[in-house]
């Protein structure tokens, strides 16, 4: 009986050593299924990031590639126009040869000042046989609201497209492309949108779209006109606007230094100077080169100007009457000289909101694109010859 104890007590030791045994590797198992588990997770987190890296650095180096091939457009751009210079320059010392020192008089520097302003007052060449000019506005559409108080929007004033461009603020680097104003006018915002990315910041709402180009200002230390074509996304030509002691071109837009237009003979400047005492001035450009092919100084205030346009030659300026509601065209200039402020007729634009932060006119469709805080506003001209007038 005693041995029967021993071999009881023998036995529930040896199984009690056993369950300990037991319990002790589950619990071994037990972690290292939970280091198998947490290694997973980690292992499954650092892919996850790897992804993440792996995508960021391809869009980085495909921003890198864009940004390569806008500096060699540019850098291309950059040295046809100094072969071009220097073409020019051995052109004139071969034509001229050097020329002695000698003291200049006075007499003589007087002459050609009065040269250069007599070639300034010489009659504008045209370069189409479009003599229209507003006779009234028809009608007026207010499409939708959106963006800021200032802005700029316009369609292509050459292509047939029909494709809506938005210049939202006084800055920014992004256009805002809508394939047509039907898909502009449904959209939500800008949500419908194609957005532009611009190597440079635009300054103010003097900007067109002009034979699949953006014409923007930029402005740093000078003036700078900017042509971007909107196919290839590059710069294709870039200049300073030769003017020193620029102002504001509108009293009621003063950001913008320079307003850029389209008519059917082509691109115009818009802009403003210290010297010719607070009136405004138009330039005609040349759309390949950008440069000045000819400047009028006007006599049309810039106190209460909101925006202006050209058309066939003819700059129309639009004032603030301080009247809710209405703005009035009230003073044109023509840079053929067959229309004057006495024959042209007084238009009242039925403005609904703020003041006109930019006007840009569309000669195909004789439309105005109106941007008035925020509101969108198509205006619809009426025309008459100059002669009719």
């Amino acid at each position: 009986m005693r041995g029967l104890v021993v071999l009881v007590t023998l036995a529930c030791f040896a199984t009690a050593q056993h369950q300990a045994l037991i319990d002790y590797l589950e619990r071994r198992l037990l972690a290292i299924e939970d280091r198998i588990s947490l290694w997973h997770e980690q292992t499954a987190r650092y892919a996850t990031e790897l992804r993440e890296l792996k995508q960021q650095m391809v869009s980085q180096l495909e921003n890198l590639d864009k940004e390569k091939e806008v500096l060699r457009v540019s850098l291309d751009g950059v040295g046809t126009r100094v072969d071009r210079v220097e073409r020019e320059l051995d052109y004139l010392e071969t034509q001229n040869g050097n020329q002695p020192c000698v003291d200049v008089d006075d007499k003589l520097i007087e002459q050609q000042v009065n040269l250069v302003t007599e070639k300034q007052k010489a009659k504008y060449s045209k370069l189409s046989d479009c003599s229209d000019m507003i006779s009234s506005i028809k009608a007026m559409k207010i499409l939708k609201r959106v963006g800021g108080p200032k802005g700029a929007w316009s369609k292509d004033s050459s292509s047939g497209s029909g494709k809506i461009y938005i210049f939202n603020g006084t800055d920014g680097d992004t256009i805002h492309e809508f394939s047509s104003v039907q898909d502009f006018t449904r959209s939500p915002g800008m949500f419908q949108s194609k957005a532009l990315k611009l190597p440079s910041a635009w300054r103010g709402t003097g900007h067109v779209i002009y034979k699949n180009h953006a014409y923007y200002v930029t402005q740093d230390d000078e003036i700078m006109v900017i042509k971007y074509d909107l196919r290839s996304n590059s710069v294709t030509d870039r200049a300073v606007f030769p003017v020193q002691d620029h102002v504001p071109v509108y009293d009621l837009t003063p950001e913008t230094v320079l307003d850029l237009a389209v008519d059917e003979e082509g691109l115009w400047a818009i802009y403003a100077t210290r010297q010719n005492e607070r009136h405004i001035s138009v330039a005609k450009m040349d759309t390949n080169l950008l440069g000045i092919e000819q400047m009028w100084d006007t006599n049309c205030p810039q106190e209460n100007a909101e925006a202006a346009f050209v058309i066939c030659g003819t700059l129309y300026v639009v004032y603030n009457t301080q009247q809710p509601g209405r703005s009035r065209l009230q003073c044109v200039f023509d840079v053929n000289d067959m229309v004057t402020n006495e024959d042209a007729p007084q238009i009242y634009f039925p403005k609904r909101y703020g003041a006109h932060s930019s006007l840009k006119y569309n000669p195909q469709e004789q439309l105005l694109y109106a941007w008035d805080d925020g509101y969108q506003i198509l205006y619809k001209l009426v025309m008459k010859k100059k002669l009719e007038i």
